[in-house]
């Protein structure tokens, strides 16, 4: 859609003042030729564009009405890896010092000033490589510069303490779907009013969200493209599959991946792709990172397949005396607590579950699911009363810590302290374990990694493999997992249990090997 409005407008453009300027085009387009990659396989080669790179370089500045730029708005959505820095630095250098534009204010901003530099860190790196733009730009820490023009080229995050009193000839913003506002977007437009032709480009991977100021701009841009909403002022080039393409078909791949084979490598996709199919957890990262296909936040994390494949039994004498690490989730006194004791040495895990005992049969009408015959199996035991005994939980923990060597206890913060404190006076180290991405994401990765690599053996528990195939994981907008309670279908404590036991037993050296996680 993007290139028939190209050749329509060459067409007809010329009765809305519009007019292509092929030598503008061709002349920013042999700039970046002038660049050189700083890193990977074509370190020291000149950044030469590829043709859909091109096409968008030459839109945004051969199109013209009269002696102005037509474009004042730029919105281009790829997946990952397609050479989205690469792209932005050369842009940011043409915009600062080749653009004709006196004490041109250019910046590359993102949700944290690091982000930024990213992209300024490359043309930086491209200035000290070529010769002829070294001689006039100057380089300091976070900022590239031209005394005598009163040009520059600076990073900008969201974070900065002050975005006010910017005049900005041309922003550069990256990944905006993981902008949790619009304040970026809204004061880089605001601050380019006094510019005769500014830019403001946007350049983005798809998101989840769909009442972010991401998803306005790309649902704009559709919008833009269809003919739906007339507006010559605004570029779109939107590359990912279509509605309907199975994202397991690499034929459709090269729609989100126009530098497939070049910066994109097939084989990567191929075992991203494979992952993805064998855990569910992952398809909605691979097909928003790698497809740039808008999901949904949460998703089904484990293949029940591959996990019944862990399922052998094992004899419990042979882990006496081991090594091994908790995890317990104590919920609310009247749901499910779990204790789930992870043995690296052994890729084994043993589960333990309490219920109030006043309620289990109202509990597995209710809920269909047979809490009752789980608790005559001895998978779960029904403390007395109407809520969880944590006491009853304190003296399982005890005896279980005479046949184990329990090195560690996560615990979720949440409704723990006394029973926190009870056990480290026990004699137990007690690690309050956080819930949020930070803390979940690396022991969410492994233990898929562990599932995945069938070296998980969970022996089969069937109150574990219920709250398994209940399990959704919300992702963040870096593609960071963690268990998501709110959005899984039932209880999933067990699970969440599993996850910090195992994300202990990976800080510990030579328990486990750690260096072969999913990222």
């Amino acid at each position: 859609m993007a290139c028939e409005r190209h050749i329509r407008d060459l067409e007809t453009g010329k009765e809305r003042g519009l007019h292509f300027d092929a030598e503008a085009a061709e002349r920013g387009v042999q700039f970046f030729g002038l660049l050189q990659h700083s890193k990977g396989e074509w370190a020291g080669q000149s950044f030469i564009l590829e043709p859909w790179e091109a096409f968008i370089v030459g839109s945004l500045l051969g199109w013209k009405r009269g002696d102005k730029r037509r474009f004042r708005m730029a919105y281009v959505s790829v997946a990952r890896k397609n050479g989205k820095s690469t792209l932005l630095a050369g842009l940011g250098l043409h915009m600062a010092f080749f653009d004709g534009e006196m004490g041109a204010e250019v910046y590359c901003a993102a949700m944290k000033r690091e982000q930024a530099k990213i992209v300024w860190s490359e043309a930086a790196r491209m200035v000290q490589r070529t010769p002829s733009l070294k001689k006039y730009i100057t380089s300091f820490v976070g900022n590239l510069h031209r005394v005598e023009t009163a040009q520059k080229f600076e990073p900008l995050g969201a974070d900065a303490d002050n975005m006010d009193g910017l005049n900005v000839h041309c922003a550069i913003i990256d990944e905006l779907h993981a902008h949790k506002t619009r304040n970026v977007l809204d004061v880089l437009v605001t601050a380019t009013g006094a510019r005769r032709q500014p830019l403001v480009f946007v350049i983005t991977t798809a998101g989840f969200d769909k009442n972010s100021v991401c998803w306005e701009q790309h649902d704009y841009s559709v919008k833009v493209l269809e003919g739906i909403l007339p507006d010559d002022t605004f570029f779109c080039f939107v590359a990912g599959i279509d509605e309907g393409d199975d994202w397991r078909d690499e034929s459709v791949w090269p729609k989100a991946n126009p530098n497939l084979n070049v910066s994109v490598k097939l084989e990567d996709l191929q075992t991203k792709c494979q992952r993805a199919t064998e855990v569910p957890g992952q398809q909605n990262a691979f097909r928003r990172l790698h497809l740039n296909e808008w999901t949904e936040q949460a998703e089904r994390w484990l293949d029940m397949g591959v996990w019944d494949e862990n399922g052998e039994p094992f004899d419990l004498t042979e882990l006496e005396g081991a090594a091994c690490y908790g995890g317990l989730d104590l919920s609310t006194t009247k749901d499910i607590s779990a204790l789930v004791l992870w043995f690296p040495g052994h890729n084994k895990a043993l589960c333990y579950f309490w219920v109030p005992e006043d309620n289990i049969l109202d509990r597995a009408e209710r809920d269909r699911v047979p809490y009752d015959v789980w608790q005559r199996q001895e998978y779960i035991e029904a403390t007395e009363g109407n809520v969880v005994d944590y006491d009853v939980i304190r003296a399982r923990i005890n005896e279980l810590g005479a046949l184990y060597n329990i090195r560690e206890i996560a615990i979720d913060r949440w409704n723990s302290t006394q029973l926190q404190v009870q056990l480290q006076g026990d004699g137990f180290v007690i690690v309050p374990f956080g819930q949020g991405f930070a803390s979940m994401t690396a022991p969410t990765k492994e233990t898929e990694r562990l599932v995945l690599e069938r070296q998980l053996n969970h022996g089969n528990n069937p109150v574990l493999r219920w709250m398994a195939s209940n399990v959704s994981v919300t992702q963040d907008a870096a593609g960071n997992l963690k268990p998501d309670k709110a959005k899984s279908t039932e209880r999933i404590d067990g699970m969440v249990s599993l996850v910090m036991a195992v994300g202990r037993a990976m800080v510990q050296p030579g328990e486990q090997e750690v260096g072969v996680m999913l990222v």
